[in-house]
């Protein structure tokens, strides 16, 4: 799996990451949903692993719309929506499988993986340029080719909200009394 699945997705991809990592973004996520007025999705993180906020969007959503528009890569009428990766993001790129090794994710392959399956849940274990690990629900360790991902996305549980919060340097709030 990578940032970008289909050509036109991959052209865009192409186009903005670029301008992006100058802003000091990196591009997790390119997106064409719809067809007519097809919408542009586009997630991003900070380079720096700092949370993303709403003028980050902002600023990323009108660096890449500029571009799209001069460059005219969709012909007809199209949105553009900009976001962070959230909490329960989509695993795209090797750092993603290292960096949230240890939490729980589902896969969708595009290919059959292992045992003629096509989807998988299990425990991240990590991540090279070839293929992405998981350790599914009954322990066992499988490998899955990173050319074959369709879909990866971390599941949204207390551990994964813990660990976003500590990174990014939020503390528990205590307790207020009733």
């Amino acid at each position: 799996m990578s940032v970008a699945q289909t050509p036109l997705e991959q052209r865009i991809a192409g186009l903005i990451a670029p301008g992006l990592a100058d802003m000091g973004f990196e591009l997790v996520r390119v997106a064409v949903l719809g067809r007519e007025q097809p919408t542009v999705q586009i997630m991003a993180d900070r380079a720096d692993g700092s949370l993303i906020g709403i003028d980050d969007c902002e600023a990323i959503s009108h660096a890449a719309g500029a571009l799209l528009d001069v460059e005219d890569v969709i012909q007809s009428t199209w949105n553009l929506e900009v976001s962070s990766a959230g909490i329960d993001r989509p695993l795209t790129r090797v750092k993603d499988w290292v960096r949230f090794a240890g939490h729980l994710a589902k896969v969708e392959m595009s290919i059959p993986g292992p045992g003629g399956r096509r989807r998988f849940s299990g425990t991240v274990l990590g991540a090279d340029e070839t293929a992405a690990r998981l350790r599914l629900d009954d322990g066992e360790e499988v490998s899955l080719p990173m050319d074959g991902l369709k879909k990866a996305k971390l599941v949204l549980t207390d551990a994964l909200i813990d660990a976003t919060a500590q990174d990014a340097g939020v503390a528990d709030s205590p307790q207020q009394p009733n």
